[in-house]
């Protein structure tokens, strides 16, 4: 879909936000990248643009943070703790896929048998210390 060089968090934000004026309820948006690299920022600009939230934080211990303050829910699930599939069955990872809310899921290479076919893949990959590719498919 798109190309994206971001120079700051505000970059990573902007681009977010202009890349979350397209998404609509059921939307599925996969972020991959190293630690650190801004996928929480990317996330962050996202939610602040649904109307979401104000500001959003890694779900790293809760695995999901619900934000319901926009047109829709958005579930933002942190997968980098998930260590079986049993986990995901308890934490009801399928309901929330099918409540009617985008889902914006960190690290979705440790459920790769769980993820919807119809997804929107988010690359965000360190250039240098202050410059990020984003690339959207």
């Amino acid at each position: 879909m798109a190309k994206y060089i971001s120079h700051s968090a505000e970059d990573t934000t902007r681009i977010a936000a202009e890349f979350a004026h397209n998404l609509t309820p059921g939307d599925v948006v996969l972020l991959y990248g190293e630690m650190g690299v801004g996928k929480t920022v990317f996330t962050n600009g996202l939610c602040r643009a649904l109307g979401a939230c104000d500001f959003a934080t890694s779900p790293t211990f809760t695995v999901v943070n619900e934000y319901d303050g926009g047109d829709f829910p958005v579930y933002h699930f942190d997968m980098y703790r998930i260590e079986d599939e049993d986990e995901l069955y308890e934490l009801g990872f399928d309901d929330y896929l099918n409540a009617g809310g985008v889902c914006i899921i960190e690290w979705p290479e440790n459920i790769p048998n769980w993820l919807p076919k119809k997804n929107i893949r988010v690359d965000i990959s360190k250039d240098s210390e202050t410059s990020r590719t984003i690339d959207i498919k």
